[in-house]
């Protein structure tokens, strides 16, 4: 049985320690806020030990096999630096929110630490492990789309929030842009433009092509002005052999042959309901890689691939601001 922290007791961290708890193999043994109230309500329903700060948990002297920081902060990712740096710097295995950062180069000195620590730093970037994405992969590693061609995303919900310019870009994409990475690898170069929504002071629509080091070409459509009561997400992979389409992460799979009309397809593949059904499955993947001793450098959803998606935000912000397409930096 492994023992877990979890900082940050939002919507998002009772969520995590929702799916630790009923993970068979962990169990939830101390949770910190800053915000008493927080910690001790969640402590309460979860029957573990408060802590008010990072500090005085890891002073404590529990026993911690691994800690999430579901943090949130300016985008969503401004407050995950500070304590997964002290966390990492105890030893401790993690699972971050996405975004790694909103700030670069805090993601970068975040990666460095647990790489130098050789420690497991993983993100919650829970999209690309739904059933439908797994069995997507497996179709196109098998060659069952031909050669890959065009990978098009589309993600947008209904969000009136305003905390920045560049607020729905860098909370919300990536998402958007690992599920795509997932399939395509890395991007060489982004071209995107924005738009402010209706009465709006911050960039609330995008769309932005993007190149990847393969070849392959893509294409981004994103908002923060759309979808009412619902968001929309639908990934599209074109290949010279066939075409697969994903709705709403994980609720259909289709795949469309090229030079056939038998078209097959799955609704709620693997029993997965809706969009809040991926976090058991993302923190059950995180949980099998602290069990199995996954080397760092080998578990899914890594450090590396969140710092990659939001260097290739910060490209599609820059080429916004200087109308020009944007080679994205690598490391």
């Amino acid at each position: 049985m492994l023992n877990i922290g979890i900082v940050g007791l939002g919507g998002i961290g009772n969520n995590h320690a929702r799916c630790y708890t009923e993970n068979k193999h962990t169990r939830v043994v101390a949770v910190c806020d800053i915000n008493k109230e927080r910690a001790d309500a969640a402590a309460e329903r979860w029957k573990a030990k408060p802590f008010y700060s990072v500090k005085e948990m890891l002073k404590s002297g529990i026993d911690l096999d691994a800690c999430s920081v579901t943090t949130a902060g300016v985008e969503n990712g401004g407050d995950h630096y500070e304590p997964t740096m002290e966390l990492l710097k105890a030893g401790l295995p993690v699972l971050g929110e996405k975004p790694i950062s909103n700030d670069v180069s805090k993601a970068r000195k975040m990666v460095a630490l647990a790489k130098k620590k050789r420690l497991r730093y993983g993100v919650n970037l829970n999209h690309r492990f739904t059933p439908a994405a797994v069995k997507a992969q497996e179709w196109l590693k098998a060659g069952r789309l031909g050669e890959l061609n065009i990978v098009n995303m589309t993600m947008w919900i209904n969000n009136p929030n305003e905390s920045s310019p560049w607020f729905h870009i860098r909370a919300l994409h990536p998402h958007s842009l690992d599920v795509m990475r997932y399939f395509a690898g890395d991007v060489d170069s982004v071209q995107a433009f924005f738009k402010k929504g209706k009465g709006r002071k911050i960039w609330s629509n995008v769309q932005a092509n993007l190149l990847f080091k393969n070849g392959v070409i893509g294409h981004l459509t994103g908002s923060y002005d759309a979808g009412g009561s619902y968001g929309l997400e639908t990934l599209e992979l074109v290949g010279s052999e066939g075409r697969v389409i994903i709705n709403e992460a994980c609720e259909k799979l289709s795949f469309y042959p090229r030079f056939s009309q038998e078209i097959e397809s799955y609704d709620h593949l693997g029993g997965m309901g809706s969009f809040p059904d991926t976090f058991p499955s993302r923190i059950g993947a995180w949980v099998d890689d602290l069990r199995k001793k996954t080397p760092p450098s080998k578990i899914d959803a890594k450090a590396e691939d969140a710092l990659k998606v939001q260097l290739v935000i910060e490209s599609i912000i820059k080429s916004w601001e200087t109308g020009q397409v944007v080679k994205v930096p690598q490391k």
